[in-house]
């Protein structure tokens, strides 16, 4: 198949269990649950999302027709010749439309531990070293288990109590970042005290003006 990235480049992670490692993001274009322009936000299952996943246009960005093509562009990325500590974060958009298993082969072959951030509304491929869902209320979440569940919130007709039961090893909550996000960030720290199961996590790479 032919994959088609948005962008490729190298940075920090910024939120979640993995905030602050140095990671090369794979942004794949498409989503299932908005096409990514703005006239059809309205009417989008996920009305809230703050990236552009449209294209093939961005840094490192292109159509890579073999999973080898894609390890190596992802591989350029990686700023030392080390094969040491190598962090690939394959996101979109939403990434099991396209990430299969001989992706992840040969991101593996190339001494990289791959991470995936996806909706969940996708059966993930086999391989995957770190999976992270993020649920959208009014999608249907077919992802029950894995690493790290990451909820924005709030969500209109969400309640975190909801993902409890669910079987993952840590429970986020993630400020909704929109003309609102003060208060959004107050309420989801009043939350997190209020229910210890939830940990808060922060979008630290806007904090820090990056990538």
């Amino acid at each position: 198949m032919t994959y088609l990235v948005k962008e490729i480049f190298y940075t920090l992670q910024g939120e979640g269990s993995h905030a602050g490692r140095p990671a090369v993001f794979c942004r794949f274009s498409r989503c299932n649950l908005w096409t990514g322009l703005e006239k059809d936000r309205h009417r989008a299952i996920c009305q809230f999302c703050d990236t552009d996943f449209v294209g093939t246009d961005g840094e490192g960005g292109g159509k890579f027709r073999t999973p080898d093509d894609l390890a190596q562009a992802v591989e350029k990325a990686w700023p030392s010749a080390s094969r040491e500590h190598r962090f690939v974060v394959c996101t979109g958009g939403e990434p099991l439309l396209q990430l299969d298993e001989e992706a992840i082969d040969a991101f593996h072959a190339r001494g990289f531990e791959v991470a995936v951030e996806t909706n969940g509304t996708r059966v993930p491929p086999k391989g995957i070293d770190w999976l992270c869902v993020s649920p959208k209320i009014g999608s249907e979440l077919v992802v029950t288990s894995g690493d790290e569940l990451k909820l924005v919130y709030p969500q209109l007709g969400g309640d975190p109590r909801q993902f409890e039961q669910l079987d993952f090893r840590y429970f986020r909550l993630q400020p909704m970042d929109n003309p609102d996000v003060e208060a959004n960030t107050r309420a989801t720290v009043e939350y997190c005290m209020k229910n210890p199961r939830w940990t808060l996590s922060l979008q630290t790479h806007k904090y820090l003006g990056i990538q």
